[in-house]
């Protein structure tokens, strides 16, 4: 298992560095006849370590409390493996090879927690026909599910999320006709993730009339002086915060140091959690961040894994303070999709037997996570509800928005925001645009019969 050095938050484990494959979490052979193999291929190590950590403790507990409190699925005992990618494309590939055939059935998806992976794995998971999950990440195109039959980028994509921070920083202004000469910089991680939103960003500049200023940070995104020079020169009315990790604090100590006001600064969802604003300390107050899954542990799925899992002292999470958290709490929301898709696959091929990844897939496209569904599941409030269909692998859209009062994150938004239904449109549109050149230089032959419809 992990060392006590590894979970803790944002302290690498030096003697895990060189190894590829970590622990098995599972505590049951492979090969057994009652096993959902899942792989848990996140990252303990490394710059971006206190998100991956916080994000793999919420998975991994969300499975340790289904087998205790329900045998598992319809009988099927959930395992999984926990592989070391590092944030690093090669070894989520070398991860998603170790992976993709242990179990009875192979993996039953794979979650790559990074954007460069998922566009690694795309082509290697629909070969395999194993779903990649990139769960508020990855391409925003593969929403189109007749072009990416085994990719779901679910919940709400990049190109959802960017749209509806425009409207919300429309509303911030007194609505979107203000935002006409506004002055709007995107800081973004030089990375695929931190590019993701810069076509849809660029094209409501258009519509909208305001000033896009687009600024890359290197990766991992410490080093950020010559950036907050040029903020500090364009003098904008807003900076989007598109950033990861380390990053997200040295910028919000940045913006301090520059005297920009962190109350104009706006994180996706990727930038707004505990670990991104602590340890920038009085810097933070103010931020504000998307977000699609709220905090808290009280909610009845977030007890119940303390009650079956850290009340008999076998939870991920060595601090314990950390359950409740956004990270941790986003881990619980892929673990809960995950066996939601599971358990519609085995409701239509034959419940109490392990599903193979082509019919998870199936399940993942037909997901009814309604509020009747998400409150079954203790889950209401807690995230988005969403629907999904052949041709719609994304979802609902839907964020809600939430800023950070220096001890804690209050939801400002109460209900969950999408992007106006003009911009849903414009957003739709270019992801079938793209979808479809995607089809064309890849020589694919999109799926007949492929609707948005469940």
């Amino acid at each position: 298992m992990l060392s006590s050095t590894a979970r803790r938050l944002g302290r690498p484990a030096a003697a895990l560095l060189g190894a590829a494959v970590i622990a098995l979490g599972s505590g049951l052979a492979h090969g057994q006849a009652k096993e959902q193999f899942i792989p848990a291929n996140f990252y303990w190590v490394g710059p971006y370590a206190s998100g991956g950590s916080g994000i793999a403790g919420g998975f991994i507990d969300y499975f340790k409390m289904v087998n205790a409190r329900d045998g598992g699925v319809n009988g099927v005992k959930i395992t999984w493996e926990k592989c070391e990618t590092e944030y690093n494309n090669a070894r989520g590939v070398e991860c998603y090879e170790r992976s993709k055939n242990k179990g009875p059935t192979g993996a039953s998806l794979i979650h790559p927690l990074s954007t460069g992976i998922t566009y690694s794995l795309i082509d290697k998971g629909t070969a395999d026909k194993i779903p990649i999950v990139s769960l508020g990440y990855g391409r925003a195109d593969a929403t189109i599910g007749s072009v990416f039959p085994y990719v779901f980028p679910l919940m709400t994509t990049y190109w959802s999320q960017a749209a509806a921070m425009v409207n919300f920083l429309g509303q911030r202004e007194g609505g979107l006709a203000k935002l006409k000469g506004k002055k709007i910089v995107l800081l973004y991680h030089e990375s695929a993730y931190g590019k993701e939103p810069i076509p849809v960003l660029t094209d409501l500049s258009k519509k909208y009339g305001y000033q896009l200023t687009t600024i890359a940070v290197p990766h991992p995104g410490n080093e950020q002086q010559s950036q907050w020079l040029q903020i500090r020169q364009i003098r904008p009315d807003w900076v989007i915060l598109w950033g990861w990790g380390v990053m997200n604090p040295t910028a919000l100590k940045a913006a301090q140091k520059t005297g920009f006001p962190r109350n104009k600064i706006l994180g996706v969802w990727w930038s707004g959690a505990e670990e991104d604003v602590i340890p920038a300390g009085s810097a933070a107050k103010g931020y504000m961040a998307a977000g699609f899954n709220a905090p808290g542990t009280s909610y009845p799925a977030i007890q119940d894994i303390l009650k079956y899992v850290y009340a008999k002292g076998d939870g991920e999470m060595e601090d314990k303070s950390r359950v409740g958290s956004i990270y941790y709490n986003r881990g619980v929301v892929l673990a809960a999709v995950s066996v939601e898709a599971i358990k519609v696959a085995q409701e239509h091929f034959g419940k109490g037997k392990p599903v193979t990844g082509e019919q998870v897939a199936w399940g993942l496209e037909h997901l009814n996570l309604d509020e009747k569904r998400l409150k079954q599941l203790g889950l209401s409030g807690f995230m988005p509800p969403t629907t999904t269909a052949c041709n719609n692998h994304e979802g609902s859209g839907l964020v809600k928005f939430q800023q950070w009062d220096g001890t804690k994150w209050k939801i400002l938004t109460a209900n969950w925001v999408a992007p106006t239904p003009e911009d849903q449109k414009l957003v739709r549109s270019k992801m079938e645009a793209s979808a479809a050149k995607y089809a064309k230089d890849k020589g694919i032959t999109p799926r007949a019969n492929c609707t948005d419809e469940n």
